[in-house]
């Protein structure tokens, strides 16, 4: 018995064009529900602290210190001259930015902003002869441990994007993420310099 026949393309002999390759359609966003969901799960603890430390800040709950309470922190650690104005800021924008990370809005520019605020208390944090704060969070309050993690997590948000359970599902810089988190991160750079060199004296 003879094998299957196999057919040839024999190109312009047999008259027939041989199919067009054509590339697969790039996926924009990732295709996978388990990132998805990993990422809505990191969104949303990250963001939930962040919005915790806001609430605290602005309205006193959860034991927190209070828009003056949280200024005189901040005149400690050199900001004198815009201490009560960037009680407010720093307050409203990790209730706003925080929320906006759970919500998967903006989702970049709000973890370029929440980035900066944890780039500032890192600095803060390194003194000259070392941590001037425990590291790890069962040694004492205010660890260095917390600003890392909370750190690194929005710096990771920052550069997968939201996922597509999220209010920024489709959008161009979730599409197209590298760019965009290269702004974002400029910007998130750009505002803890300024903190750090301009506003603190």
């Amino acid at each position: 018995m003879s094998g299957p026949t196999q057919q040839y393309d024999w190109g312009s002999v047999s008259g027939d064009e041989p199919p067009e390759r054509t590339r697969p359609e790039r996926l924009p966003v990732p295709a996978h529900v388990s990132s998805d969901i990993g990422l809505l799960i990191l969104r949303v603890v990250v963001g939930g602290i962040f919005v915790a430390h806001g609430v605290q800040k602005v309205f006193g709950l959860f034991g927190g210190l209070g828009p003056t309470g949280t200024a005189e922190a901040l005149d400690g650690l050199g900001f004198t001259a815009f201490a009560l104005p960037l009680a407010w800021v720093l307050g409203v924008g990790q209730l706003v930015l925080g929320g906006l990370l759970v919500l998967g809005l903006l989702t970049p520019f709000a973890a370029a902003g929440l980035l900066a605020t944890k780039i500032v208390a890192i600095v803060l944090s390194l003194g000259p002869d070392g941590p001037v704060v425990p590291l790890f969070a069962a040694d004492g309050p205010n660890s260095l441990e917390l600003h890392l993690l909370l750190g690194g997590g929005v710096a990771a948000l920052l550069f997968t994007g939201a996922g597509r359970i999220a209010l920024d599902a489709g959008r161009t810089y979730q599409r197209r993420p590298l760019p965009w988190s290269v702004l974002a991160l400029v910007i998130g750079v750009g505002v803890a310099l300024l903190a750090l060199f301009v506003l603190r004296r």
